[in-house]
């Protein structure tokens, strides 16, 4: 069983397109905007309903969200985490139905690898033109030793 954990979305700017969902809609009123200097981004989280909305900026010309930006010329949703609860399972299954791995570009990784909230891998843009992100969420322990193995 899978349910939808995050939709990211690439942006220019966290701060004016945080204000817009404020003004024009009444969410992300309580956004928590973050700094995530390994990764070269700003981003805005919240949710609407029950799925976690990111607004993600980057924090250089050439980030991977300012890329994907030039690339299509606006901005717009740039990936949909689904949370699995076996990754590795989750993956076998995907690779057999023909899906191809894409590359983390916050991590340089391929497949699965730990991230600060759970193991994930990132699929290429199989549908239609989205790119899906696997996370196998961690339970409160796994999480536990993940910070302090990063010293958080």
């Amino acid at each position: 069983m899978s349910y939808i954990k995050h939709m990211a979305f690439a942006v220019k700017s966290v701060d004016e397109t945080l204000n817009r969902y404020r003004t024009l809609l009444g969410e992300g009123l309580d956004a928590k905007v973050v700094v995530a200097e390994k990764a070269r981004i700003k981003v805005a989280i919240f949710n609407v309903g029950d799925i976690e909305y990111q607004l993600n900026e980057s924090l250089d010309a050439d980030g991977r969200f300012s890329q994907w930006i030039g690339e299509r010329g606006s901005e717009g949703l740039h990936h949909i985490c689904y949370a699995v609860e076996d990754i590795d399972a989750a993956l076998d299954d995907a690779l057999a139905q023909g899906a191809t791995l894409r590359l983390c570009k916050a991590c340089n990784v391929f497949g699965s690898h730990p991230h600060p909230e759970g193991y994930v891998a990132f699929l290429d843009q199989e549908t239609g033109g989205i790119e899906l992100e696997l996370m196998q969420v961690y339970t409160p322990e796994e999480l536990e030793q993940y910070k302090s193995i990063r010293g958080i």
